[in-house]
């Protein structure tokens, strides 16, 4: 912050000169912009902690300053835990191929089975003359199909054995599905089905232990996660608690200057003021008595009676009070002058309106009277 050196520069006696309190005027502002400020980054500290379970909702959140602070400190952590987390993913990419392998295995003693060659391309729909397979079947599968998406190297392949596993069970369920309990290639199906069943039992508890070591896995890598995002947050409130700390000592500094520059107010300002104050309105009447209690902790604004002593504040109350009450007053003034032009112009529009309906009605009866003259003329 560079408000200290801008504060001992501000020259002010007894808010005289309007330059003189301009510069105060500005100090002021400035100290309040940092305060708001800060007050926008303790909202988004608090909303971190009261949405701990959603990190990405968290950031979002955030106001696009200290978001971008944030990631600066988490950038040194957040490196490490990726570093970490790709070790992680690689080792467990070999567990999972080295599964796989053994997956294969059962699948190639399944495939070399005699009854195998039914299932080792799509059915021939057409060829068949199958017209109601696809209403029956509504996801085809064959062992040719399972064994391109196994050597797929773009990203299109299997993830885990549990894939694989569920497209094996589904090219014989098909089968079974679409055939007649008593058709051979049910019967087929069903045996060899069987002994694939066999086979993965043997194969299971690897793969359930692979999986809950995974699951571990994330956990302990999404806690990881959070805990440096609680750590960050933690230290940004650390150092937002040491920067409202100095504009605490700053505020404190301008009030004793303005305390030593301001000059007594005279008896017929105190007199002025205390008179302002009865022009004030309800809501901005409650406002200056909040101002009277910041520097005396026994006064009470909100008590039902209020007895104000104008002689017993001090100068620097006096002040604020004069400043805060010519600035409302001036407002009310600006207020109650729009609302005069409102009327008068009304006034005249009513008026104008009046004067021209008064016209019509004379017009209409010196019109009738024309008429009434006229049938009473001997000579008409």
């Amino acid at each position: 912050m560079q408000m200290e050196s801008q504060m001992e520069a501000v020259k002010v006696e007894g808010f005289g000169p309007d330059s003189e309190v301009e510069d105060l005027g500005r100090c002021v502002d400035e100290i309040s912009t940092t305060v708001s400020r800060l007050e926008q980054r303790v909202n988004d500290v608090e909303q971190f902690y009261l949405t701990t379970d959603n990190m990405e909702l968290t950031i979002a959140k955030s106001a696009s300053a200290f978001k971008e602070k944030v990631k600066e400190k988490q950038l040194t952590g957040l490196e490490k835990q990726q570093q970490e987390a790709s070790q992680r993913e690689a080792a467990a990419l070999k567990r999972m191929q080295e599964l796989m392998r053994q997956f294969a295995t059962i699948l190639r003693q399944i495939t070399q089975h005699k009854w195998a060659h039914p299932f080792m391309h799509p059915v021939d729909v057409e060829g068949l003359g199958l017209h109601d397979y696809y209403e029956i079947v509504q996801k085809p599968m064959d062992f040719g199909t399972i064994k391109s998406k196994m050597e797929a190297k773009d990203g299109t392949g299997y993830k885990n054995v549990r894939e694989i596993y569920s497209d094996v069970r589904l090219v014989f369920k098909n089968a079974m599905k679409y055939n007649d309990e008593r058709h051979d290639v049910h019967i087929m199906a069903k045996t060899l089905l069987e002994k694939f069943e066999e086979k993965w039992l043997q194969l299971l508890p690897k793969v359930a232990e692979e999986e809950k070591r995974q699951l571990e896995e994330e956990a302990k890598a999404e806690l990881d996660v959070k805990l440096a995002q609680e750590a960050v947050h933690a230290n940004m409130a650390k150092e937002l608690s040491n920067e409202l700390c100095d504009v605490d000592l700053q505020l404190e500094k301008l009030r004793q200057i303005v305390i030593q520059k301001c000059r007594k107010m005279s008896t017929e300002e105190k007199k002025k003021l205390g008179t302002a104050l009865t022009r004030l309105s309800p809501e901005d009447l409650g406002k200056a008595l909040e101002i009277v209690a910041e520097n005396n902790p026994g006064f009470q604004p909100t008590a039902q009676e209020v007895d104000l002593d104008i002689d017993a504040q001090s100068e620097l109350t006096l002040w604020r009070l004069k400043v805060f009450v010519q600035d409302k007053l001036k407002l009310a003034g600006k207020c109650s002058e729009a609302v005069v032009c409102n009327n008068i112009n009304n006034n005249e529009n009513t008026i104008k309106s009046n004067s021209k309906r008064r016209r019509e009605i004379s017009d209409a009866l010196t019109k009738n009277a024309i008429k009434r003259n006229r049938k009473l003329s001997p000579n008409s």
